[in-house]
């Protein structure tokens, strides 16, 4: 019994990783979040169960306690189930209160790592989240706290650090992130990117400065970048077309 925590990466499915893709060829069930972009579910073994427990802001939402009891349940009941997360299920996705969900259990987990639009975003948009000379190190947080705990963001702290500082699921909160900063000292002129529906054809980047954001709506999904090389963009003509790694993966065997 194995559940695979697998992470769809940031909606290209080019992006997806070769073990991923296996995994969704060969699954007989898919349980999968809102973001998962509809390029990456068509890859899915048409046989398969596809349940879908997205989190919609301000709207539906799957407790993650069901979420739990359906992935063991699913486990007990499958050869390959597969727990379908948008970026990497480490990173703000839950994939940790799922796999402790699941080996308490008795079920076997498999973590399939994927590319986290907290950097696949940026990159996108030419904005290295690094450089030399500019920013030595980023910070990735999310905008979105859990109402149920008593833990907040320290803004103060993070406007002092003085990295590039990258914000997923900010979109609603966007005013909020700005008069945080602001109040902590960031000045009004450090640049921001917000990347929206980032390495998919629907992608767009707005470039802007902190005191302007959140002065007319932000996009979801979107990813905002914050810090000086938000100003950049490295590529000079956008991105580049490659050919499509899934053509090479056509032929390529069931995982195991």
């Amino acid at each position: 019994m194995t559940v695979h925590l697998v992470g769809a990466g940031p909606g290209d499915p080019d992006l997806l990783t070769v073990r991923a893709l296996r995994l969704l060829q060969a699954a007989d069930a898919v349980v999968v979040d809102r973001l998962v972009s509809a390029g990456v579910l068509a890859l899915v073994n048409p046989g398969a169960e596809v349940i879908a427990v997205g989190k919609d802001p301000g709207g539906a939402s799957t407790p993650q306690a069901e979420i739990n009891r359906l992935l063991v349940h699913l486990g007990r009941r499958h050869r390959v189930v597969v727990r379908l997360k948008g970026g990497d299920p480490f990173v703000f996705g839950r994939g940790g209160e799922e796999a402790e969900a699941l080996v308490a259990a008795g079920i076997e987990v498999d973590v399939v790592p994927g590319i986290s639009s907290a950097v696949a975003g940026p990159a996108a948009a030419g904005i290295p989240v690094t450089h030399r000379g500019v920013s030595s190190a980023f910070t990735v947080v999310t905008a979105h706290q859990d109402p149920a705990t008593d833990t907040e963001l320290n803004w103060d702290a993070l406007a002092r650090l003085g990295t590039t500082l990258v914000i997923l699921m900010g979109a609603a909160r966007a005013g909020a992130i700005r008069r945080r900063l602001l109040a902590a000292g960031r000045a009004p002129s450090t640049p921001v990117a917000v990347v929206t529906a980032a390495t998919t054809a629907r992608q767009r980047v707005a470039r802007l400065t902190l005191g302007d954001l959140g002065d007319t709506p932000v996009a979801n999904p979107s990813v905002i970048v914050i810090g000086e090389v938000a100003a950049r963009s490295v590529l000079g003509r956008g991105t580049l077309d490659t050919e499509p790694l899934l053509a090479l993966l056509a032929d390529a065997p069931p995982a195991a």
